[in-house]
């Protein structure tokens, strides 16, 4: 079922379907707006990082849907009292003037909306992120960053995913493990990102046509193991046709090591509703992830207006087990911080 592209090609064909679905370790998918077949009130298009450590994370967006704009900015600490403040600026019909790259290698974005302004600087060797968002999280003061990320891997999770219905596509990609360097300052308070001491990055940049109502589970994780290497992980499914490859993988030092199956066991109340606090566990079909994750904090902004909603459960938590690397090595964590997610969309 992984079926690989290793070569560069267009993503879409003339009726605006992915012309050959599968994944990839580099980006050799071609996108072009141009080549959509669905009106541009549908077309979505985002650059998502996450920067964090140990203790404490950052998580930007920048996201054109068609019909909406929306910079969204929040800040963790995973300490023993946990906070989390989040905040978000939407605009109304941006219909592509965002202009977002069609590509992640390269291209630069800068947007204000409301009371957030936000540049994303990408010059293929290095990602400069900084912004400020004003009265952040209904504060009387503005929350501002500034971070480079650097030593971006050679190989990441590249994926297209057609859907069921025709001129509809998901063209992702996940770069995990970049060097990150900077600092965020809010309330009085400075939060420092050091990649000496593991601070790293990811990227998760996406471009589509979704159907109108979608779960997804999603995971990901980057770390600076003791030894000095680099480790993260992606994980997910539930969004689209993915009989022709799943989006797992593992990333060792820069290099991509493809997963099969990867189920998410969330527990559950009594009720039959999730209980997302409660330890998680993850599993591989061929036993080469089998990780639990403890949650330390859900990260939740819910909008649910019937005919439109927007249900994400982001789990930041610690996790502990093992994964096993193509060559058959097996790389132990225990109680690294991590994020795993299951969000219903419609919209």
């Amino acid at each position: 079922m992984q079926h690989e592209i290793l070569a560069p090609q267009r993503l879409l064909n003339e009726k605006g379907n992915i012309a050959e679905p599968g994944f990839a370790r580099k980006l050799y998918w071609q996108y072009d707006r141009k080549d959509i077949r669905a009106p541009k009130w549908r077309i979505k298009e985002w650059d998502y990082y996450y920067i964090g450590c140990q203790d404490y994370g950052l998580a930007l967006t920048i996201s054109d849907a068609g019909y909406v704009s929306s910079l969204s900015v929040s800040l963790l600490e995973y300490g023993d009292q946990p906070k989390q403040w989040n905040d978000g600026a939407m605009g109304m019909l941006p219909l592509g003037r965002l202009k977002l790259p069609a590509t992640s290698a390269a291209g630069d974005i800068s947007v204000k909306v409301g009371k957030a302004d936000m540049t994303f600087l990408n010059d293929g060797k290095q990602r400069v992120l900084k912004g400020t968002f004003d009265r952040f999280a209904g504060s009387a003061g503005p929350l501002t960053f500034h971070i480079t990320l650097s030593q971006i891997p050679e190989e990441s999770m590249v994926i297209a995913t057609p859907f069921s219905k025709d001129a509809h596509f998901y063209y992702n990609q996940k770069i995990n493990c970049m060097a990150a360097d900077g600092t965020v300052e809010y309330d009085g308070k400075v939060y420092r990102f050091d990649s000496s001491e593991g601070a790293m990055g990811t990227l998760d940049w996406g471009r589509g046509v979704w159907t109108y109502d979608n779960t997804w589970y999603w995971g990901s994780g980057q770390m600076l193991l003791d030894s000095g290497d680099r480790f993260g992980f992606n994980i997910g499914y539930g969004f689209g046709d993915t009989s022709a490859a799943s989006e797992n993988m593992l990333f060792w030092n820069g290099k991509a090591h493809k997963l099969e199956q990867v189920t998410f066991d969330i527990p559950r109340k009594d009720d039959g509703t999730y209980d997302y606090m409660k330890p998680w566990t993850f599993s591989e079909s061929s036993g080469r992830f089998e990780m639990t994750m403890q949650p330390v904090i859900d990260r939740q902004t819910p909008v649910n207006l019937g005919v439109i909603c927007m249900i994400p459960h982001q789990v930041f938590g610690r996790m502990s087990g093992k994964a096993v690397l193509d060559d058959g090595r097996e790389v132990v964590i225990r109680e690294r911080t991590v994020f795993a997610e299951h969000v219903h969309n419609k919209w």
